[in-house]
């Protein structure tokens, strides 16, 4: 029988080759700003631990190329990805001089190519075995519980991110907090006021529109320009009207960050809310209307349900947006993952940086994965062949 390519399987094959021979995996440098010496695996490594990597990488490359099984590459994504993630805390130990606490150690670029791929790797496999919502989620709790043991065994310790993140553990739980409460509390506040003004779009043809376009307007405003507009009228309510300094609106800071948080997810909860109560078969409406149910037991009853998979979709794209733009907000003093992207770029730290963007990106990645299963299971089941 002969063997076949997979084609997506050629490309991060490829990825594999040039992530483990010509791209260095570890970066040392003498103290946190200084160029740093760039190390290939065999390099970064003690000598079996480099050769092991480097068989892993081998055998995992050749079920990637092939037409192998799902399961088969999902797992060999998953050993892959856990071999780098343990190799990588070996490398800060073996290259880091005894008792020298100045020395950094940080992944390369070969590392973020090695994840990619085989993260690459793990979400084409799941696409293809196309497991239930819980499954995913489950994975993804795996995932994030993996990553989490090895936080507190201490093995990355010796990387240079760990290392700015223990000179600033209370700031950085602190601006998280901050971070998800921008992002949640705005997305909150988009669907108490996108949901009704979406239904009163659908129900009111004249006001559609004027509506949508108003809000489609307003997000093709840069964000950082959108802050900056914001912070001249919310500076005015803060000096003239009593009591609004006392709870937080001031013309720099959280309040014109959620306020422009929110202006930016009211386009796609209100759109989503339209377009879903539109999808609305007129057969159930007009059963419903046959047995007797009022407007307002029809919309909570039969519309609303069965647009609920449409207008979470709009939910799930409000919530990555906000999460990633609420970094932003750091720049009129919002806090937020941003204040150690903004403060690792004006020192030319750039694991300061990774610092806040790693986890920028596991929020906003763990949310769409949460809301894509929560959109299945609000999917009525006729319907998921069509959509998946």
């Amino acid at each position: 029988m002969s063997l076949r390519l997979d084609k997506l399987g050629v490309v991060i094959a490829l990825l594999v080759a040039y992530g483990t021979l010509v791209a260095p995996f570890a970066t040392f440098r003498a103290n946190r700003i200084v160029p740093g010496e760039a190390r290939s695996i065999l390099a970064a490594l003690p000598v079996g631990a480099g050769v092991v990597l480097l068989g892993l990488m081998v055998v995992s490359a050749a079920i990637i190329l092939l037409k192998t099984p799902a399961v088969l590459r999902l797992g060999a994504a998953a050993a892959a990805l856990g071999a780098i993630a343990l190799f990588i805390g070996v490398t800060a130990t073996y290259l880091t001089p005894p008792e020298n606490t100045y020395a950094r150690v940080s992944p390369a670029s070969g590392f973020w190519v090695l994840l990619f791929a085989y993260a690459l790797l793990a979400a084409d496999s799941i696409t293809r075995l196309r497991p239930r919502p819980g499954i995913r989620v489950l994975l993804l709790l795996s995932t994030l519980a993996g990553a989490t043991a090895i936080l507190v065994s201490g093995l990355w310790d010796g990387l240079s991110i760990l290392k700015e993140y223990a000179g600033r553990a209370d700031v950085f739980w602190l601006e998280a907090g901050r971070h998800v409460a921008l992002a949640l509390g705005s997305l909150f506040a988009s669907v108490v006021v996108g949901l009704p003004l979406g239904i009163l779009c659908h129900r009111v043809e004249p006001l559609r529109a004027g509506v949508l376009n108003t809000l489609n307007l307003i997000q093709t405003i840069p964000s950082i320009a959108l802050f900056g507009i914001l912070i001249a009228p919310l500076g005015w309510i803060a000096v003239n009207v009593p009591g609004a300094a006392a709870i937080g609106i001031r013309g720099i800071g959280a309040a014109p960050a959620f306020v422009a948080l929110f202006l930016y997810s009211l386009l796609p909860v209100v759109a989503n809310t339209v377009v879903g109560l539109a999808g609305v078969p007129r057969e159930a409406n007009e059963a419903a209307r046959g047995i007797g149910m009022t407007d307002r037991q029809r919309l909570f009853g039969i519309e609303l349900p069965l647009a609920m998979p449409v207008i979470l979709t709009g939910i799930r794209i409000v919530l990555v947006q906000n999460i990633g733009l609420a970094t932003i907000a750091a720049l009129i003093g919002g806090g937020g993952f941003g204040v150690f992207v903004f403060q690792g770029i004006g020192q030319t730290a750039m694991d300061l940086v990774l610092l806040g963007a790693v986890p920028t990106v596991v929020l906003a990645f763990a949310a769409a994965i949460v809301l894509d299963a929560l959109i299945e299971m609000n999917t009525p089941s006729q319907n998921r062949g069509r959509t998946a």
